[in-house]
Order: C-alpha cells, then structure tokens, then sequence
C-alpha cells in the first residue's frame, strides 16, 4: 500500500507525481487552446516545443533526485500534454481524490492508474458530475483548506474557471473537521495578465508563515485582507501584474526552508534567500507559456 500524507503545502516531501512531456503532440490550433495564455503564443509562433519542455521537466526532476524524493511519472499516451499532474488530483491527509477535470484531459488521470491502484481503495475519492474541482485551486493548510472559485453567475462560460462552488462543499463534506475558505479568483477569457486561473496564480504559502501574493487575484478585497491577517504583511511578497502573468507564485516547496524557482524570477528569488530559504532555480519558462509552472506539473502524495 502506498500510505498518502499531506497536511500542507511546506512539509518535507518524500513522494510525488510529475508530470511528463514525452510524446506531447503537435502545437494545439487556436480553437484547441484551454487558456489565454496558450492562446497567445499560438497565435504569436512562440508555443513551446516539446524537447525544451523535456529539459525543463528533467531540470526539476534532478532536484528531486538530490533530495531524495520518490518520484513517479505518468504513463505515456501519445500526442497527448500531461506535464500539469496537479490537474488530475490531489491529496488532503491520507485522501487521494480525482479532480474532475475538463472532458477533454480525463485520459490523463488514467496514466496514473497505475499509482492509484496502490492506495486503499477506501481512501480514493471521485466527486460527483456536477462537482468541478481541480488541484491547482487546492491548498491544504494544516487546519485550513483554501479553495479557489469562481463564484460569478457567468461560470459556465469561462473555460478559465475550474472550481466551482460544488466543489468548495463537496470538499467540506469530505473533512467536516477543517475550516473550508473559499477565495473567488478573477477571471477572463482573453487577458492572461488578467486571469488567475487557478488559487495558485494568485497565491502560494511557503515556509511555515510566509507566502506569494497577487492582490488584483482575487474578486473580493476580503479574501484577499484575510490572507492578509493570517501571515501578516511583512511575510507576504507581493507580485506585480506582469509577474503574476510569468507565475512567480507557481513554485513549490520541497521542504520548509527549500522552493524550487524558476530561475528569471530575479525579485522573487532574491526575497526567499534573504528570509532564510534555499532557492533551486531550475529553467522552466517554456512550460510557462501553457499557464502553469512548478506547482502544477506536480502532485505530492507524501510528505513528512
């Protein structure tokens, strides 16, 4: 049995999912396109190619490596993107649940079969149809459990919004014991620079009290005053409008005091050496064009 454990997004990890691009496919047409982001460099001749994309995820692997981390990789299905595993699913405490993703990405959850079939099945989870939830708006935070959403009455028109409010209560349901927060995230169809399209766009805690902000992220000022009181605002790096659209607040912890960074993030990383963390940088900013980065293109399954 593969035992699950994950209470945050910080703990020192010991296994994960990464997410490959082996046999990605051609570059989508403009139709195909999930997000703005990918929109704009198909339209601009600057999608990336999937061996720089292989480099990259590599790049990331090796840190994993030097840390000792169990890593494991999807199956492959050809012409098919499975680098963004924290799409697909995710683990609160010892609960692996499916994410129910886009119609069009379901395959994707079963190149990882193979892991799932390793857990108990009483501790495998598959939310309901009319239930909308994926991992990059997910983030377990010790008592807590923050959430994106959208909670516009205009959902069902915005490939960009991924959660729904389903998804918030059926997640509440699941761990009656947490505190559930739901964060409503702006969205928009055309403007990358204007579209959190997941929580982990717009914010990222690291370390155990210290976090990466993008305050025009969220709808309501109130979620985002909240975030504000809970770790003070001396321990919140605030990103600009630019940076939010590169995904600085895309990094992942590998432990409390290690962040794997993308390696242009010049400002970001700066402040992390400087509040006591060690930064990998590793590039990444092909796999950035598609509207993810480091968190998605991971999904732990254990950490200490």
């Amino acid at each position: 049995m593969l035992p699950l454990n994950v209470k945050n997004e910080t703990a020192r990890l010991r296994t994960v999912v990464l997410g490959t691009a082996v046999n990605n496919g051609p570059t989508p047409t403009a139709e195909e396109a999930y997000d703005p982001k990918s929109l704009e460099h198909i339209l601009a001749g600057t999608y990336p190619i999937e061996v720089d994309m292989i480099n990259e995820m590599e790049a990331f692997n090796q840190v994993f490596q030097k840390y000792d981390v169990q890593v494991y990789r999807p199956e492959i299905i050809e012409n098919y993107n499975q680098i963004f595993s924290r799409d697909i699913g995710f683990v609160i405490d010892d609960t692996f649940i499916k994410a129910n993703i886009l119609p069009d990405r379901e395959r994707e959850l079963e190149a990882i079969q193979y892991i799932i079939d390793q857990m108990d099945p009483n501790k495998v989870k598959r939310p309901p149809e009319e239930v909308h939830i994926e991992g990059g708006d997910v983030m377990p935070w010790n008592d807590y459990i923050f959430i994106g959403t959208y909670k516009g009455s205009d959902y069902k028109d915005y490939i960009t919004a991924r959660t729904n409010l389903q998804g918030v209560e059926y997640i509440q349901s699941l761990f009656p014991n947490k505190k559930v927060k739901a964060f409503d995230l702006v969205k928009s169809k055309l403007e990358a620079r204007d579209n959190a399209l997941h929580l982990d766009c717009c914010f990222q805690p690291v370390g155990k009290d210290k976090g990466i902000i993008y305050k025009s992220g969220f709808r309501e000022e109130a979620d985002y005053v909240f975030l504000l009181k809970m770790f003070g605002k001396e321990n919140l790096f605030h990103i600009t409008r630019d940076e939010m659209y590169h995904m600085n607040s895309n990094v992942f912890s590998i432990a409390e005091d290690v962040v794997v960074s993308e390696r242009n993030f010049t400002r970001l990383n700066n402040w992390l050496r400087s509040k006591g963390f060690t930064v990998e940088e590793i590039p990444y900013a092909e796999i950035a064009k598609q509207e993810g980065l480091l968190r998605c293109s991971t999904l732990p399954l254990v950490r200490d």
